[in-house]
């Protein structure tokens, strides 16, 4: 949408002072003589005498400036014989004015733009000045044509200094002075050509007003989408992609007469912003996130372009503050930054490239976001690299690529213009398409959450039985929608001596979701297979271990299983899992391997006499690991307080919440009776 500004990889300060040598042309330097000058306003058209090289001396209407070069107002220096040329030069031009009768006696100006600094003097009288002369130069970028109000005139010397900055690697060296004539004429004439003027401009430019605020609608509405769900990063980088081009715009081409530096030092890291944005959007478009090597070779080179652009930017901030001794180290680095970013400009490229070559199944709007970014982006690549050096290999290509192919009501519309355009529609096209195909993915994902949650729902017990001569209490609290942590409650019939007696499992799997729930339903099944042949917790916890590993994706699952006898034994053995307590002090329990990670673990299993009134509580690690929003943890000496208590499982778990929770808790108590 808008080509790259040159930056300034220039000796200013090599140029501060300079001079150069002028062609004299014999001959008095005539006067121009404006007749009957009334409500209307004449160009100023010249010719002017021309000096380069710089002279207090050359603003007195007293000094002879018959044998300076005389050129025209209408073009810049750089077409009349002085190509490339940068420093310090003069205009002047002799002038008689006769008003017409009843006409105002005042006379003003209107100065179009000039590069880069400049001051107006009328008969030796400083009257107008735009920026800062050197040493310390100051100029604006972009501005407007200005009004001078120059008083009751009749007849003088206009002179006119101006300092050029050297031209930067885009440069055609056919830059200089003035741009086009000045006019002279009565305030009002003059009032109204500068309104007129600035009327031209706006017209000319409603299209580029309208691309940007399509522009910043994308990205207001992008933003907002984003912020309510951040998982969708397609939109934040659509919504960085629309608003730096908005943002250079604002800063380079809304006139709002910022200092050169400023305006393009500040533009620099949204030009590269505006790339990595794009590259960003073209992988997640184009479905390229899954190959993760080439994810990461993106993401580092969007640093490098990110930082070429950045320090390229502080370096134009810096460049009039620099020592004249640096000037040839700030091109050469200049140069680098140059051709860093200048050559990264290719990714789009590479990326559609890519993506066609891999074959990728995609849908016609995300081809047509391919092609359009093709376009896009080769048209501002080609134009750069024709443009560079070109007041040196005086290659025109690239001014024929920005050249206008039609106007529509003032406005010019050229290629690039064309391609950035289709971009957007394409993007806006394929977002929406994408969004659609998000919701529809999100859908299946909630539904099979739901299916999770009723699966988890049935696997967790709600009916406790009844374990004579003992009180239970159960309680479980998933972190999010669908938990990893489960118990089961099994009264044994298998085995010798089981009458009465009863198995508890208890554990906790790895991770969270979907994949969690999943891995929960088959311990729980696994459980309920292993308790009808065999009632030894070591046991259940090896044949465990058997049927998960290489099951869980990775994963790992703890668990603590007991087997609680009517006399108050309790046989237990732990995979990894809490140690239990009985009421304030923890049960020392042989340590082992958490389930499914090696296929041949031993087990073994101690035994516990719990008493009449003893207090046995089980539980995962979401309760010694809840956390207070100062990041403080629930830890052992508060856990210790509290089973001293002797809480329910509903009472431990609100404690935990209450506290902060961060993880799934599942707490189990057994308390033995007085009359068991």
């Amino acid at each position: 949408m808008h080509p790259r500004v040159p930056t300034l990889a220039l000796t200013i300060l090599l140029a501060l002072t300079g001079t150069a040598a002028s062609r004299a042309i014999p001959g008095s330097a005539p006067v121009h003589t404006f007749e009957c000058l009334g409500k209307g306003s004449a160009p100023l058209d010249g010719p002017w005498q021309f000096q380069t090289g710089d002279d207090p001396a050359w603003a007195s209407p007293d000094f002879d400036d018959s044998r300076w070069e005389q050129i025209s107002a209408n073009h810049p220096w750089g077409r009349q014989g002085h190509t490339g040329y940068a420093g310090f030069a003069w205009y002047r031009i002799h002038i008689n004015i006769a008003p017409a009768p009843g006409a105002s006696p005042d006379i003003a100006m209107l100065l179009p733009p000039m590069e880069d600094v400049w001051a107006m003097y009328w008969n030796g009288e400083l009257v107008a000045q735009e920026g800062k002369f050197p040493p310390r130069p100051v100029w604006h970028y972009a501005p407007p044509p200005q009004t001078i109000g120059l008083g009751p005139i009749r007849s003088g010397v206009i002179a006119v200094r101006i300092w050029k900055s050297p031209p930067g690697s885009f440069d055609s060296g056919m830059q200089g002075g003035f741009t086009r004539a000045p006019l002279i004429g009565s305030p009002t004439a003059i009032g109204a050509m500068k309104a007129a003027t600035d009327f031209d401009w706006l017209r000319q430019n409603q299209v580029r007003f309208a691309i940007d605020s399509l522009y910043a609608l994308v990205f207001t509405l992008g933003l907002m989408v984003w912020l309510r769900d951040r998982r969708q990063w397609l939109l934040f980088w659509i919504a960085g992609y629309t608003i730096s081009p908005v943002i250079v715009d604002y800063l380079l081409d809304y006139r709002i007469h910022l200092p050169f530096t400023l305006a393009l030092g500040t533009a620099q890291p949204f030009f590269g912003l505006i790339q990595v944005c794009l590259w960003n959007v073209l992988i997640l478009l184009l479905r390229l996130d899954e190959n993760p090597r080439l994810v990461r070779t993106i993401r580092i080179l969007a640093a490098v372009q990110l930082a070429a652009f950045s320090l390229d930017g502080i370096l134009v901030f810096l460049i009039t503050f620099i020592p004249i001794r640096w000037a040839l180290t700030i091109q050469v680095t200049d140069g680098i930054f140059t051709a860093i970013f200048t050559s990264l400009q290719i990714i789009p490229l590479v990326l559609v490239v890519y993506a066609v070559l891999r074959r990728r199944k995609l849908s016609p709007e995300r081809w047509l976001v391919a092609l359009c970014a093709f376009v896009s982006d080769a048209i501002p690549t080609l134009r750069s690299a024709l443009e560079q050096g070109r007041r040196f290999t005086h290659w025109t290509f690239g001014d024929k690529i920005s050249a206008p192919l039609f106007v529509v009501n003032g406005n010019a519309i050229n290629a690039p213009t064309l391609a950035a355009t289709a971009l957007l529609i394409a993007l806006v096209i394929a977002t929406y398409r994408y969004l659609a195909e998000e919701r529809i993915r999100q859908s299946a994902i909630e539904q099979e959450f739901r299916n999770a949650r009723e699966l988890q729902q049935v696997l967790i017990p709600e009916d406790l039985p009844e374990i004579p001569g003992y009180t239970l209490t159960t309680a479980y609290k998933p972190a999010s929608e669908v938990g990893g942590d489960f118990f089961q409650i099994i009264p044994l019939t298998a085995g010798p001596q089981t009458g009465g007696s009863t198995l508890i499992v208890l554990g906790d799997v790895s991770g969270k979701g979907l994949r969690a729930a999943m891995a929960v339903s088959l311990i729980v099944g696994a459980v309920r297979t292993l308790a009808e042949t065999t009632s030894s917790p070591a046991q259940i916890l090896a044949g465990l271990n058997r049927r998960l590993c290489g099951r869980l994706q990775g994963g790992f699952a703890t668990a603590i299983a007991l087997r609680l006898d009517a006399n108050g034994s309790c046989a237990i053995a732990s995979a990894g899992h809490t140690l239990p307590f009985i009421d304030d002090r923890e049960v020392d329990l042989p340590g082992a391997f958490p389930l499914g990670l090696a296929p041949e673990v031993n087990y073994l299993e101690k035994t516990i006499q719990l008493r009449a009134l003893e207090h046995l509580a089980l539980y995962t690690d979401g309760l010694l690991e809840a956390r207070n929003p100062s990041g403080e943890l629930y830890s052992f000496d508060r856990l210790k307080t509290l089973f001293a208590t002797k809480p329910t499982a509903e009472q431990a778990t609100e404690a935990a919440v209450a506290f902060g929770q961060d993880d799934d808790i599942t707490v189990l108590t057994l308390a033995r009776l007085a009359t068991a």
